[in-house]
């Protein structure tokens, strides 16, 4: 496994921590009152995850429209590498709150871990309609621009915009820094 596919492993898994903890931050502002029943939070050991997703399975078996629970579910499928089962758990999202746009993103990446580049372009290139600022979604579009479409000038332009509205985070760095390897390619690898 070459080094950028060990940093893009790094970063989703990150952004998936990441837009987990968001997500139940804004998510938990907008929504009705918890059901009695409730997902262990936090990430941890195989088994913890384990557990979790047996506990948002029946929750979400008992109450198909209990948000939370499926934004958990895919979360923990994500951060398990059950790519499929986190893009249909991220659908149900979807289905329940279709602008969810750290959901969208985040199934974007599980589409791109499958190998359906045009569904996780399409996911990244609609959570970027509804709000041209998110950056993860942005920042992933780039991604698999340059990594798996072998297109880096497209990945370049979709990153040149990411860094008009963030150039100092440590994301940041590291598209200012595959941009400038991106400089150093040989022309035949351009396209």
């Amino acid at each position: 496994m070459n080094k950028e596919n060990v940093l893009t492993i790094v970063v989703a898994l990150i952004v998936g921590l990441l837009g987990g903890y968001l997500i139940f931050n804004i998510a938990g502002q907008n929504k009705a009152p918890e059901v009695a029943m409730s997902v262990p939070q936090g990430a941890g050991s195989p088994t913890d995850y384990q557990r979790r997703i047996v506990e948002a399975e029946k929750i979400v078996a008992a109450d198909p429209k209990n948000l939370q629970a499926w934004i958990q579910l895919g979360n923990d499928y994500f951060d398990t590498d059950q790519a499929q089962k986190a893009v249909n758990a991220y659908g149900k999202v979807l289905e329940l709150d279709p602008n969810n746009l750290n959901v969208m993103t985040d199934q974007g990446i599980m589409y791109r871990k499958i190998g359906w580049y045009d569904k996780a372009i399409a996911n990244f290139e609609k959570a970027q309609s509804i709000d041209p600022k998110h950056l993860q979604s942005l920042y992933n579009l780039g991604v698999v621009y340059l990594q798996d479409l072998k297109q880096p000038e497209k990945a370049k332009e979709i990153w040149t915009k990411y860094l008009q509205f963030d150039s100092t985070s440590p994301t940041a760095q590291q598209i200012k820094n595959d941009m400038a390897a991106m400089n150093q390619m040989p022309t035949s690898f351009k396209k």
